[in-house]
């Protein structure tokens, strides 16, 4: 009796078996550990953070001493509680941030969290802008890069991704917006869009807080013009400096792939390299730029305190310089906890999305 065993249906240049679905064991203990480790995270830096603040003294002091009578002074920081023992203050702390109470400004009296929710979604438009930047120029440059290997184009696009990364965020912006809104005077010099549109952004009640894709929805392509030509350059600036990552880790995973049995094999058939590259060796080079993705989104936010005080954007990371400037040590921990929990939450979701795409990242 001859016992016949089916070969696994093949793609159209017969090199990759179909997926076979996959039973899901696992995963949901691996979305469980990941969720839970959430939580210490986000402890030991509101710790660190707490404690860093509480080097200079206490919050008060810090900024508005010498700018109110000792007496007042000293009333203030009793009635906020600075002048108990550091410990009890800490452990006050994380009770209010359990309940979403992040503290209130001292300079301007604004719930933090009030304020995060203002500035916050600029940074965001701000992080998706750079995010397309880099998807757009580190991807396709990575694929070139890999079907170029050691010629001339691989070897620029090598030297371009390393200066895309060693460039200091603050350098990169200063240099395009002298070059492109100084010397040429081809986009605006600053801000996320003219007053004209902010005016109209604001009769519009702004949805969305996004202006482009307001803009969009609104039909308003005036707006979107005016907005897409403030968004060029600290989306270049903070885009780029993550397009080189993205750059050199495409171009590595491309290369391996293509050392892969079952591309050999195809190569061996008279399939082209520019299709091997294209079409079998790119997606399996995708699933590590997803996982690198959520940490480079805290390189993007880091990033973005920098590009938005160049282009005075005004975002997180400019109101975060200008709170530092007022020591106002309340605001600056406030955003930085805030910015630390998202970064954890984005890194779980990415964790989480990794995991889906490709079972080998589960334990």
């Amino acid at each position: 009796m001859t016992t016949l065993i089916e070969a696994p249906p093949a793609d159209a240049d017969g090199l990759l078996p179909s997926k076979k679905k996959s039973s899901g064991g696992g995963l949901g203990t691996y979305i469980l550990v990941r969720f839970f480790l959430i939580i210490p995270t986000v402890i030991i830096l509101v710790t660190l953070v707490f404690f860093l603040m509480r080097v200079i003294g206490d919050p008060i002091t810090a900024a508005q001493g010498g700018r109110l009578p000792p007496e007042v002074l000293a009333q203030r920081i009793h009635e906020a509680g600075y002048d108990r023992p550091i410990l009890v203050q800490y452990f006050e702390y994380v009770g209010q941030l359990a309940t979403g109470n992040f503290g209130t400004t001292i300079t301007d009296r604004r719930p933090v969290v009030q304020m995060v929710m203002t500035f916050g979604i600029a940074t965001l438009e701000l992080a998706i802008n750079a995010l397309i930047v880099a998807l757009l120029v580190g991807i396709p440059l990575g694929l070139v890069s890999a079907y170029k290997r050691d010629k001339a184009p691989d070897a620029v696009l090598r030297f371009f991704a390393i200066l895309c990364y060693a460039t200091p965020v603050f350098f990169a912006g200063l240099l395009m917006k002298l070059t492109f809104s100084v010397w040429l005077g081809w986009l605006p010099v600053a801000g996320r869009a003219s007053t004209r549109t902010e005016l109209s952004m604001g009769a519009l009640a702004a949805p969305t807080g996004i202006y482009w894709l307001d803009a969009l929805r609104s039909g308003n392509m005036a707006a979107f013009g005016d907005v897409a030509a403030h968004s060029v350059l600290p989306a270049l600036t903070l885009g780029l400096l993550t397009a080189g990552v993205f750059l050199r880790l495409v171009r590595t995973n491309v290369i391996g792939t293509l050392g892969k049995d079952y591309v050999e094999a195809g190569r061996s058939r008279g399939v082209s390299n520019f299709r091997l590259v294209t079409k079998h060796a790119y997606k399996p080079a995708l699933i590590p730029i997803i996982t690198v993705m959520g940490l480079q989104i805290a390189l993007l936010l880091g990033g973005a305190v920098l590009t938005e005080s160049t282009f005075e954007w005004k975002g997180l990371g400019y109101q975060l310089v200008q709170y530092l400037n007022a020591r106002d040590f309340v605001a600056v921990q406030g955003i930085v906890v805030l910015l630390a929990v998202i970064v954890a939450v984005t890194n779980f979701i990415v964790d989480v999305a990794a995991a889906l795409i490709d079972p080998r990242v589960r334990y």
